[in-house]
């Protein structure tokens, strides 16, 4: 799987964000860790995570992107050897006789219409065994890939390394299922950001095929930039009051309508108390609890939407589907690994 890192909608300009993972196996560091002294005081780890860690999240997020990637070079690596015992023969006989047995070389006329596009001014027989080799690498490597993609199709692979995990305050956010289920799929967004309203039905997706096991919670983030997000930000909540907030939140991302005249028609469409709507829309009475969500994106260091936090792991940027099941299945296959491990240490 890629993982795209980039945040989506930034609130400023500036590359988006990252977090140091929370790996499996790996220790967190002690709170009372004493990390300075200024002044005859102690600053501890404690006090660093607390202050600072919407910055240190993007940091370590960063980093788990990275050891992701190369996790999953290793990954690739092992299934190869596997496969080459497998045959009984060297990894170098695998590479040879299965992987690129059927890669050709370029003829001389793909060689000659390639060298045509190089932004050189050697002559074609100065370059063209360096063009050859490119080339024939280049070709390699997607059948190594093809290859390779074929064995993890037929291998059981479980990804325990995890992405960084914080806190974060639930206690009256909307929530689309039960704050106990397994996996508490997080996420802020802005109503008004196209990766939002993109992403939007996919997580819809994800609630209806894993049921129970996954609870939607949404997070208001409306970025600088979105001049209509907090409005409608409000609206949505302005519905929840009336018991429609997640009618009224697909709403807003299906219709993209989010003019003040637009919201208040979508609450007649969905046969609100259109009044008591008005009033609530009008008089700002939900801005608060908008920019407590906000100012909690804020301090955890989000940049952009949409951001997700899946059990707490954070995850950034335009993820796909299947990114989406491979992180809720990440969680269940952890859940079920703990309590089988609580099982045998009750025996």
């Amino acid at each position: 799987m890629i993982w795209n890192a980039r945040c989506v909608c930034l609130l400023f300009a500036g590359m988006c964000g990252v977090v140091v993972p929370s790996s499996l196996g790996q220790s967190e560091p002690d709170p009372a860790l004493v990390v300075a002294k200024v002044s005859g005081s102690n600053l501890t780890m404690a006090d660093l995570q607390r202050k600072e860690g919407g910055k240190l999240l993007q940091a370590e997020y960063q980093y788990y992107l990275n050891e992701r990637k190369a996790l999953e070079e290793l990954i690739d690596n092992q299934l190869l050897a596997d496969e080459a015992r497998r045959r009984n023969i060297t990894l170098d006989q695998l590479l040879t006789t299965e992987v690129y047995k059927d890669v050709k070389d370029p003829t001389e006329d793909q060689l000659e219409v390639y060298y045509e596009g190089l932004d050189t001014q050697e002559p074609y027989q100065a370059v063209r065994a360096d063009v050859l080799d490119h080339i024939r690498e280049l070709r390699r490597t997607k059948a190594r890939t093809a290859f390779v993609e074929n064995l993890r199709k037929q291998a059981n692979i479980n990804v325990l390394l995890m992405p960084p995990s914080v806190d974060l305050d639930l206690a009256k956010a909307y929530t689309n299922g039960s704050p106990n289920a397994p996996v508490v799929f997080v996420e802020f967004a802005d109503y008004e950001c196209p990766y939002c309203q993109k992403v939007n039905p996919q997580i819809q997706q994800l609630k209806k095929e894993f049921g129970d096991k996954v609870a939607l919670v949404y997070k208001d983030l409306p970025l600088p930039m979105h001049h209509s997000a907090e409005k409608a930000a409000e609206a949505a909540r302005c519905a929840g009051e009336q018991g429609k907030f997640w009618e009224y939140h697909d709403v807003l991302f299906y219709s993209k309508q989010l003019d003040v005249d637009e919201l208040k028609e979508h609450a007649r469409v969905l046969n609100l108390d259109g009044a008591k709507f008005d009033e609530c829309l009008d008089s700002g009475s939900e801005a608060a609890a908008v920019k407590k969500d906000a100012d909690e994106g804020k301090e955890l260091g989000l940049t952009g939407t949409p951001s997700f936090f899946v059990n707490g792991h954070f995850f950034s940027g335009v993820i796909d589907y299947g990114t989406l099941k491979d992180m809720v299945n990440q969680q269940l296959n952890l859940a079920a690994a703990t309590h089988a491990s609580a099982q045998v240490s009750q025996r």
